[in-house]
């Protein structure tokens, strides 16, 4: 894999985390869910691994604040629950326990991702 391609990666998760972040948004503050027949606190243990993990890697992993940008994922989280309750939802601590752990284990894939890219990551020579 060359620089160049990484790069491209790592828009392409930007360009989809968010996508996802607006899905979540819609999914929890909608009218009823995304219509998933998923045990709930499933759909949001996986809704914020992804997130996290396509966090993890549009950052690359490797700026100082990136653990930072995961505690405002878990906000974003905590927030959206607390805006369930003035559309007619109910919010729930369960939900923010799953959409926490779900930060952490998608933190982690992504950290761990980035790893492997940067260890397989070959320089482009330099064009005569």
């Amino acid at each position: 894999m060359t620089l160049k391609t990484e790069k491209n990666l790592t828009r392409l998760a930007m360009a989809l985390f968010w996508v996802l972040l607006a899905v979540v948004a819609w999914g929890e503050l909608g009218p009823g869910g995304i219509g998933l027949n998923v045990w709930d606190k499933l759909q949001h243990f996986g809704a914020y691994a992804l997130l996290a993990g396509l966090m993890t890697v549009s950052l690359e992993a490797r700026r100082w604040w990136w653990p930072w940008s995961l505690v405002v994922l878990v906000a974003y989280g905590a927030g959206l629950e607390v805006l369930q309750g003035f559309v007619g939802r109910d919010m729930s601590l369960n939900d923010e326990i799953a959409n926490t752990l779900g930060v952490v284990a998608g933190g982690a894939a992504g950290w761990a991702f980035c790893a492997f890219l940067r260890a397989r990551v070959v320089e482009a020579p330099a064009a005569d």
